[in-house]
């Protein structure tokens, strides 16, 4: 019986001390490359997922990555996306015993009106690392910024009567340009003002692409008011979408 008991206490490992257990977590955007310091980096937790103790926490740091590895070259089972500079957060934990972990991510972290989380679940060994292209989440979207009209801006009516210009710029999730016949190629993207004034939808304006992640149109206004303008770019090929809106108002 003693002996069984001693055999059962070296199985369970009870008294084990702590090893060194390194985590590389990475953000990659859908249909591009890697969220890093660029565009600020994506925002890593690592938490125990039975108590949601935090384990570790930071940013991913470094390049979008090679993009003729990254979105090129064909890859086969065990290739890696990622290389040295590939941007990543590596955390290095201390563990007794066997972890069944949350990662979390929220990216692109600084771009808080594009910003979306993505998460998984694994158990984490101690001792046993997982590096390379490490835990990777993936972020479906664009990054929007409404350039033109400005948020609450006061625009005379009179001022605009050939036009109110409308322009956005548009990237990838990882900040990849966007552009006609490039690797992220516009020509495939559906984008579009919505346009509402005191609260009524009044029509929609398609936005071409005229230079490097630059959208715009021209918008005929016809009476003062409270307006909307929600631009909302779509590409049917791999399922992206993104949203911006702001608020500005037509006077007499």
């Amino acid at each position: 019986m003693k002996k069984f008991t001693l055999l059962l206490v070296l199985c369970l490992g009870i008294g084990a001390s702590a090893q060194q257990t390194k985590v590389m977590v990475r953000a990659k955007a859908k249909d591009a490359k890697f969220i890093g310091s660029s565009i600020g980096g994506a925002h890593i937790l690592i938490k125990d997922a039975t108590t949601d103790r935090m384990l570790a926490e930071g940013m991913t740091t470094g390049s979008t990555g090679n993009t003729e590895l990254v979105m090129k070259t064909p890859r086969q089972r065990h290739d890696l996306l990622s290389d040295a500079g590939t941007a990543g957060f590596l955390a290095t934990l201390s563990l007794e015993e066997p972890v069944f972990v949350t990662v979390e991510a929220r990216a692109p972290f600084h771009r808080k009106n594009s910003m979306a989380q993505a998460s998984t679940q694994l158990w984490l060994l101690p001792g046993k690392d997982i590096l390379g292209d490490g835990v990777v989440l993936e972020f479906s979207g664009y990054v929007i910024d409404i350039l033109s009209p400005n948020t609450h801006q006061y625009i005379p009516l009179k001022s605009i009567a050939q036009g109110l210009e409308v322009k956005a710029n548009i990237v990838m999730m990882c900040g990849c340009p966007i552009e006609r016949g490039g690797l992220w190629d516009s020509g495939d993207m559906e984008v579009k003002a919505v346009v509402k004034n005191n609260g009524k939808p009044i029509t929609t304006l398609t936005l071409e692409n005229t230079s490097r992640n630059l959208f715009q149109g021209k918008l005929q206004t016809l009476e003062a008011g409270n307006y909307e303008i929600t631009v909302q770019a779509y590409d049917p090929n791999t399922g992206n979408t993104g949203v911006d809106r702001i608020n500005y108002v037509v006077t007499d």
